[in-house]
């Protein structure tokens, strides 16, 4: 009798954390579960999306693609994440200096430079700086970084 208690517990537990993750509001079993099903379709049709895009992307005529950089503000500073699906060498340095001319500080950062090159730094502004940096801003620095080492990596 414990047990059926306790597979009935857990049941409804599994199925309230289904229901939390689908975002869905029924309260019925069935209804959740159908919720669900509704939840993987939509995702399976995102991934075929992005498949897509990034065939496309693949097909582009340009060789040597540079790298994809979003900036977001999060409080006092900024999500900053550049990313390429090829490796980078000497990149790193050129988007630090990037960083250090607009007087951000590099608060945390994680880099993967193997086989392509990823960079998710939060920076926030040094103290003493008395204009105020924007997203916007940020993100031209290190585009103007990532040109200016492809074109010297270009010469070598």
């Amino acid at each position: 009798m414990v047990s059926r208690e306790q597979k009935r517990a857990a049941l409804y537990e599994k199925l309230q954390l289904l229901r939390s993750v689908t975002n869905s509001h029924a309260l019925n079993k069935t209804s959740i579960i159908v919720d669900a099903s509704k939840y993987i379709k939509e995702l399976k049709q995102k991934v075929e999306r992005l498949n897509q895009d990034v065939a496309t992307g693949q097909s582009s005529t340009d060789p040597n693609p540079l790298p994809v950089v979003t900036v977001e503000t999060q409080g006092k500073g900024f999500l900053i994440n550049v990313f390429s699906e090829k490796s980078c060498p000497g990149l790193l340095v050129s988007i630090l200096e990037a960083f250090e001319e607009l007087g951000l500080n590099v608060l945390e950062a994680r880099v993967s430079c193997t086989d392509s090159f990823r960079l998710e730094a939060v920076g926030g502004e040094d103290q003493g700086l008395v204009e105020i940096i924007d997203a916007q801003v940020v993100k031209q620095a290190v585009l103007q970084a990532i040109k200016n080492w492809s074109e010297s990596s270009e010469q070598e």
